[in-house]
């Protein structure tokens, strides 16, 4: 079937009113040439058009080629999607016989269009170039691609077409899919796929018999370690970048292990959300579909990420002194009162504002006094009815009774819960020894616990991930038990907790974040899982007398220093030898990994191509003796290049041989 030109379109959609069908109360928008607004593609033209009764605006698709089975496949389309109720989602409706247009093209007259719901918004490729210097921007439009992936990929549909073009970022940064020719639903079970998509975003290897609800996976993977990467690092964009893709094309794929730009991605593989994406993207290289291991891991970050859009909500931005309010106590509220900011030192009970409807992350964090016989605490905090967020516990760190009046949050045994008690927002009973989590409660909060006076927790089999700095401090702390659920533990989750003499790790941990375990100086062992798939900055920093064990596949260690496979990237070591040799596999040092070891010497080799920051600071911590400093051996040609990333500090040395 033949199908009119884009300028016969144009006339017909000038006279809706005449040439519609059912769609007659539609009108076209007009843009400042006084033509009807519109995009095209290569099998169809968009017209922007308006509902004259309520103006509301819709999208209407009109098509310019032929495509076998187009027809019934949106009948089946709009079928499924009729009761799925997602932001991610426009309506769609497919209306055959439609649009009369007066055409030399074909003998025909009446022509299919397809209406949506119209969608205000720019491209997710041009959103992310026009926000390349802002890295909040960046990191937000991962954050909610990561959730986006987490909704589609245990749908029975897929898009099929995933790509930048097909995806729009609305005004306030949600996302939603355009674009549904090539998707896939239940009903089309053993057909073959009318289109494969962009070779830039599919899997190298799809034919057009691999049509089914696994089509996304590889493609969503794709733009994830994109988008993630180039959050980090905003340059990688303009190095690896092109008009029509992100960082990869279809010969990074074919040839992943020869890619410069993967290369390039590893070196930022210190930061374990990135890593998690990896592992999510060599999966479905590997596999064609997403491993359901590493989708149960990557869903169990929903909570971290959830932290992240709560960022605007909860961070107490520095913002004008002029627009910060200051009550007769010391606590610092934004000028409409709706967020309290910071709190302060105080000697009576104090009543939250009624209005106010977010505590700041750590608001009152550390606020207590001196009343000349000891630290006293904050004797008591009301939370006024118009609470509906708070932060990362903002009574970390201080000795506290809440009363809480507000319905969305709950105190019960000196704790503080969300209201259904999925979330442990902060423990405040410092006179306790032992608590015991309840039941149901699924992540433990950021610094939910940090600084308690407690010897004994006990976490239920419910609890899947523990916050950022949740243990931090809890000197005191002697033994936790981790429930065999738990996925994930938060950087510095037990830092400094220096009496905790006992950590067995649950078989199903997933993830190991920043400096977890970091001056931990009792635990004598630590056994990382079979089950671990990333693991962030040294999470044993300073940890002279800990000896590691590994069972995961990732990674080995070898004299007390944790590598992943293959040993190219030293993670942490904590060998007390006066001398070592980095071995010739490593090309990678990461951050921090040599912290506080007592070398005398460390000989680097050529092959040494990445150091991390900081990865030798913390000698001076009781390493040596007074007098002496770490004395760094290079190989010949590495001496200046090796000066440019370690502190002024340490003593380098050209060698000739490195043996």
């Amino acid at each position: 079937m033949n199908y009119p030109l884009l300028s016969e379109y144009i006339e017909a959609i000038k006279s809706a009113e005449d040439n519609f069908d059912e769609l007659s109360h539609l009108r076209p928008v007009l843009g400042d040439d006084g033509l009807p607004m519109i995009t095209s593609g290569n099998f169809a033209v968009v017209f922007k058009m308006q509902d004259k009764r309520d103006g509301k605006l819709y999208a209407v698709k009109c098509f310019t080629k032929e495509q076998e089975g187009r027809a019934e496949a949106y009948r089946e389309i709009t079928k499924e999607l009729k009761d799925v109720d997602s932001p991610y989602l426009t309506s769609v409706r497919y209306l055959d016989k439609e649009l009369f247009v007066d055409t030399d093209q074909t003998k025909e007259t009446e022509f299919p269009v397809l209406l949506m719901d119209w969608v205000e918004g720019k491209t997710l490729d041009k959103y992310l170039r026009e926000n390349l210097d802002d890295k909040y921007a960046l990191e937000m439009l991962a954050y909610r691609f990561c959730l986006l992936v987490q909704w589609l990929i245990p749908q029975p549909f897929a898009h099929g077409d995933l790509k930048p073009d097909n995806i729009l970022v609305r005004e306030e940064g949600s996302l939603v899919l355009i674009d549904y020719d090539g998707m896939y639903v239940p009903a089309m079970k053993g057909q073959k796929a009318r289109e494969l998509g962009s070779p830039d975003f599919r899997h190298p290897l799809r034919t057009e018999n691999d049509f089914d609800e696994h089509i996304d996976d590889f493609p969503l993977s794709s733009l994830l370690l994109s988008l993630k990467a180039i959050s980090i690092r905003p340059l990688l964009l303009e190095e690896f970048g092109d008009l029509n893709r992100l960082l990869f094309s279809e010969s990074d794929y074919l040839n992943i292990s020869r890619s410069s730009v993967m290369h390039t991605v590893l070196y930022l593989l210190s930061s374990k959300e990135l890593a998690l994406v990896y592992s999510v993207f060599m999966s479905s290289l590997l596999d064609y579909r997403i491993n359901e291991e590493i989708v149960s891991a990557f869903n169990n970050r929903q909570y971290e990420l959830c932290n992240l859009v709560m960022y605007n909500l909860t961070k107490a931005h520095g913002g004008i002194e002029s627009e910060i309010i200051e009550d007769e106590n010391g606590v610092k509220y934004s000028q409409d009162y709706r967020k309290l900011l910071r709190g302060h030192s105080l000697y009576k009970p104090y009543t939250i504002n009624e209005g106010t409807e977010i505590i700041c992350d750590n608001a009152f964090s550390g606020n207590y006094f001196w009343d000349g016989s000891g630290w006293n605490e904050i004797v008591q905090i009301i939370i006024p009815s118009s609470v509906r967020y708070i932060g990362h516990n903002p009574f970390a760190f201080c000795f506290v009774r809440i009363v809480c009046n507000t319905s969305y949050f709950v105190v019960e045994d000196n704790a503080l819960y969300y209201a259904d008690k999925t979330i442990l927002i902060g423990f405040y009973g410092y006179r306790k020894e032992s608590f015991i989590v309840p039941h149901g409660v699924k992540y433990i909060g950021n610094y939910a616990f940090a600084g308690c006076g407690l010897k004994f927790i006990s976490l239920p089999s419910s609890v899947e991930s523990i916050g950022d700095n949740a243990f931090q401090g809890c000197q005191l702390l002697e033994e936790i038990e981790l429930p065999d659920n738990l996925k994930h533990i938060g950087k510095y989750a037990f830092g400094d907790c220096k009496k905790l003499k006992k950590m067995d790790l649950p078989v199903g941990l997933k993830t190991i974040g920043d400096f977890a375990f970091s001056w931990c100086t009792s635990i004598e062992s630590i056994t990382i899982p079979a089950s671990v798939i990333s693991i962030g900055v040294n999470p044993f920093l300073h940890d002279k007398q800990l000896l590691i064990y590994n069972n995961s596949y990732l990674y080995e260690v070898e004299k007390k220093t944790l590598y992943t496979k293959g040993k190219n990237f030293i993670i942490s070591c904590l060998c007390q030898d006066l001398s070592f040799h980095i071995p010739k596999e490593v090309t990678h040092i990461g951050q921090r990994a040599f912290y506080g070891c007592p070398f005398r010497e460390l000989f680097i080799h050529e092959n040494i191509n990445y150091i991390g920051k900081n990865a030798f600071d913390g000698y001076y911590y009781g390493a040596f003796p007074y007098g002496y400093r770490m004395k760094i051996l290079v190989s010949k040609g590495k001496l200046d290049w090796v000066k440019k990333r370690i502190s002024g500090k340490l003593h380098v040395e050209e060698i000739k041989d490195y043996d």
